[in-house]
């Protein structure tokens, strides 16, 4: 079968390797639909792992079942998690499922960026979603880094009425406005460093864009009421932009650190001139659970989340290398999707 072999963001090649063969309790899928995800084009994230098949953005159909699967069938249009948990460990039972040391370590074989992948049996038990006729292959690409967002607002403690500014509006940054739309933000700010994106911000559901260069913090309050945002959302790891989201957070207050860093970022904080006395609470969040990409299925159903208009660019899988390039760049492009 042939595959898209990543080797660097501007080296990723097609090739051939033999199609998975599977065992008991496991899954052939025919990958119809695969989204390049940010993280895919992370280059030091990737340093001594390379060369490798990515993708993990994926939906298709079944082909073949293993011995002893009775809920699946061939010809099942599915949706599959990549990293699945335990549910038995420490991590898991306090609720942080996606912290849990056996979803670190799980995948399937290969990456979606293939015509084929092996879904293991662990994933088959807790990590396959069967597609209502009404989601297409497309639109399923989108229940992973969907439910991502779903769980980081989870995490945040959103609440209805809240102000929030969404600092980075790629791909992750559009799905956040999206989704404090669906479930009632009273005002939603958008910032980005491209034209093209605050536009798309705006597009998507943001009350107001700001070009990151302007005082962000002087910018809200004159649109905001005076104040500063509830929650801040980092959908991006650029230092500045940690730097703006500490000083653009109300009292009482959230920052969801949602986007990695580059590595060996560090930043100083005051405790006493920025927190002290304010309650500001700062998170994180990684990936999501079943019950996330559940919620984020049924979103997507719903319509209430709009993702097909999010597709800027539909390539083969002979065109990987262009679909990397152009999440790797960041300008004009929002969700890059490869169809094998």
């Amino acid at each position: 079968m042939r595959v898209a072999m990543y080797y660097s963001n501007n080296d990723v090649r097609l090739e051939e390797t033999p199609v998975p063969q599977i065992g008991p309790g496991e899954i052939l899928m025919r990958v119809k639909a695969s989204g390049i995800c940010g993280t895919d084009v992370v280059e030091w994230y990737r340093a001594g792992r390379t060369p490798l098949v990515l993708g993990h953005e994926v939906a298709g159909e079944i082909v073949s079942v293993g011995e002893g699967i009775e809920n699946y069938k061939e010809g099942d249009r599915v949706s599959v998690s990549h990293h699945v948990p335990c549910n038995t460990c420490h991590y898991c039972l306090s609720d942080h499922h996606t912290v849990c040391e056996t979803l670190r370590k799980t995948s399937f074989d290969p990456g979606g960026f293939a015509e084929y992948i092996r879904i293991p049996a662990i994933n088959v038990d807790r990590g396959i979603y069967l597609l209502p006729d009404e989601v297409s292959f497309e639109e399923a690409t989108f229940i992973e880094p969907l439910a991502c967002v779903f769980r980081g607002q989870k995490m945040a403690c959103f609440k209805p009425g809240q102000s929030v500014l969404v600092i980075g509006s790629g791909i992750s940054g559009l799905l956040h406005i999206q989704l404090a739309r669906a479930l009632g933000a009273s005002r939603i700010i958008a910032t980005d460093i491209v034209d093209y994106r605050l536009k798309t911000a705006q597009k998507f559901g943001a009350d107001v864009v700001i070009h990151a260069k302007e005082d962000i913090p002087d910018a809200l309050r004159k649109i905001n009421d005076g104040l500063l945002a509830d929650l801040v959302i980092l959908c991006t790891g650029a230092a500045p932009a940690i730097t703006q989201a500490l000083e653009s957070v109300e009292r009482g207050g959230t920052i969801l650190f949602f986007a990695p860093t580059n590595q060996g970022v560090t930043i100083p904080i005051s405790i006493n001139n920025l927190f002290w006395r304010n309650e500001i609470t700062l998170t994180t969040s990684y990936a999501g659970d079943r019950t996330d990409h559940i919620a984020a299925l049924k979103l997507i159903r719903a319509k209430r989340i709009n993702v097909l208009d999010m597709i800027t660019h539909r390539l083969s899988l002979e065109e990987a290398s262009i679909g990397f390039k152009l999440v790797a760049e960041a300008k004009e492009s929002i969700k890059v999707i490869v169809e094998p």
